[in-house]
């Protein structure tokens, strides 16, 4: 595996509080470890080696937690928001020159067991500065926000669901660099914002994933991951 990954970790996490209080969303503990070892541990069995946690809310947090992440055989680098809020467009956007070329992104509440390998080869093929993993949700876990159709993303909107999109944002992306430079650093940027305009420019391909994603943004998803992972460990 060659290309690095951008974690997503900088928000607030208010939809845990009271747990979110203390600690950042990352650091939440599922299964005796935290949420961010989880994903350090799944990251590195894909052949992912080089990790950038992008922070803001506690960020120090985390980085006094992972340290250089050594002990999982993987190497972490951090990049935080600063004084600004940069959102998460805008945080890839500060973090390009730990990035490089081009690089995988998640986020930060995504526990994603799907063929890293399979997606960054079909971005190398597609030739396109960007790639969206899709799941055909029909709104089952989440409400849909793609409209996909023989290949090519059409629509992609998380606040104006209409009845005609089936899929939703699968929570891993492919980026080149160039996706981000056009923007400039230091403001704040939505990494939605970002595949829209890809898609105006009709230069995001879309990757369906057969695997349903588990996350930890909400308590609901928070309890269903824990039974996840929970599972795992003992099996």
């Amino acid at each position: 595996m060659s290309l690095p990954i951008a974690v997503l970790a900088g928000g607030l996490g208010t939809r845990l509080r009271p747990i979110t209080e203390r600690i950042p969303k990352v650091l939440v503990e599922l299964a005796g470890k935290p949420f961010a070892v989880h994903q350090i541990e799944l990251l590195r069995n894909h052949g992912i080696t080089h990790i950038v946690f992008c922070l803001g809310h506690m960020g120090e947090k985390v980085k006094a937690a992972l340290e250089d992440g050594s002990i999982w055989g993987v190497h972490l680098s951090y990049v935080f928001d600063g004084p600004v809020l940069l959102g998460t467009g805008g945080a890839l956007r500060k973090g390009l020159s730990l990035l490089g070329k081009a690089f995988f992104v998640m986020y930060g509440d995504s526990y994603l067991e799907c063929d890293y390998t399979g997606i960054e080869q079909a971005f190398w093929a597609n030739g396109k500065p960007g790639l969206m993993t899709i799941y055909r949700n029909n709104d089952q876990w989440d409400r849909s926000n793609v409209l996909f159709h023989q290949g090519r993303i059409l629509r992609y909107d998380k606040k104006h669901h209409t009845p005609d999109m089936q899929h939703i944002d699968y929570g891993l992306g492919v980026l080149r660099a160039e996706a981000l430079e056009i923007y400039p650093e230091g403001q704040p940027l939505d990494l939605a914002d970002v595949y829209k305009d890809l898609i105006n420019r009709d230069q995001l391909v879309g990757y369906e994933v057969p695997q349903r994603f588990f996350e930890i943004g909400s308590p609901s998803g928070l309890e269903e991951t824990q039974r996840y992972l929970s599972q795992k460990e003992i099996t």
